[in-house]
């Protein structure tokens, strides 16, 4: 069974789960020796930083620093590693970097000494120093979830309905208020015809992200929908039109509806037609209406970008 509040069903349960970049405590923390040093240390830094604490049994600052660092290297979620050494056991390291009283914690970057610092320093200070040497938290976590969000949009477009939610409910599981996600997740369940989760999802929005423009758009899509049910069946406007294609009233519709079903360049297509035939019909219904289906559809899709190119022609040609 799922954890994720956000899981549902597209054929099978959804339970993404998002590492933002974290890994096992296992591999954060560990015990060098002089012979693993140049692999635990040297090389490993030049995939993340690494700090290495050079400590001692009978230091008592050492026993003071020891569940404080691993504490914060934990919390770091992989920025950075947290590499071990007894001095007692293993001097020789120590000796050649020039290291003359414990604990001492030096930060490798890049295979080589980039900072440190000596004592038991308090909490607020090791998260400072992580910070110093690997980066802000919230800068990394921030670039990684724009990186799935974008990931899961690409599946979303794909028609992978189940990828793409398990990305954004794994987000979600993360920050709940992540305003791009719950507009994903919603539009996840209106691919998937689940209409009434679409709308409890965009419930469950607080009131300062509701305002936000993605979840703005997701709205006005399930509000697209829900008139394109009203409109009639799409067969009988094509018949309609065939047989008189100065019937706008019919063509508007028709580009209504063929929006919902998702063939956008066809939606596009009528109003333009319209556009070209009569401007003024209900004073500019068609541009008014593909202006709202690029809300919804985005400045960067491929159809908002076409058909955006031919708004420009009719109207400044």
């Amino acid at each position: 069974m799922s954890d994720n509040p956000y899981a549902t069903s597209f054929g099978g349960q959804m339970s993404g789960a998002v590492n933002y970049g974290t890994e096992a405590a296992a591999d954060l923390i560990k015990d060098t020796t002089t012979a693993t040093f140049a692999q635990d240390v040297i090389e490993a830094s030049r995939q993340q930083p690494v700090l290495v604490d050079f400590w001692a049994p009978w230091c008592g600052p050492c026993k003071q620093l020891t569940p404080i660092i691993e504490k914060v290297v934990k919390e770091a979620g992989g920025r950075v590693k947290l590499v071990k050494m007894n001095i007692d056991d293993h001097p020789s390291i120590a000796g050649q970097l020039g290291i003359q009283s414990i604990p001492a914690v030096i930060a490798f970057v890049g295979g080589r000494p980039a900072d440190g610092f000596m004592g038991a320093l308090p909490e607020s200070q090791v998260r400072d120093f992580i910070d110093k040497v690997a980066g802000p938290a919230d800068a990394d976590h921030k670039a990684e979830i724009e990186a799935i969000l974008e990931e899961a949009k690409t599946l979303l477009g794909q028609h992978d309905i189940g990828g793409a939610a398990d990305l954004f409910g794994a987000i979600l599981q993360a920050d709940p208020e992540n305003a791009a996600a719950l507009a994903g997740m919603a539009q996840c369940m209106i691919a998937a015809g689940q209409l009434d989760n679409a709308r409890q999802i965009l419930a469950s929005a607080p009131e300062e992200v509701a305002k936000d423009p993605a979840i703005a758009a997701v709205q006005k899509q399930l509000e697209q929908i829900d008139e394109a049910r009203k409109l009639g069946d799409p067969q009988a406007l094509e018949q309609a039109l065939a047989a008189n294609p100065d019937d706008h009233a019919s063509r508007l519709n028709l580009a209504k509806i063929r929006n919902v079903e998702g063939n956008r360049e066809a939606a596009a297509d009528h109003l333009l037609a319209i556009m070209k035939r009569d401007r003024t019909f209900e004073d500019d219904a068609a541009r008014r209406e593909l202006l709202q289906f690029f809300e919804v559809w985005g400045p960067k899709d491929p159809a908002t970008i076409a058909a955006r190119r031919k708004l420009s022609s009719i109207l400044f040609s």
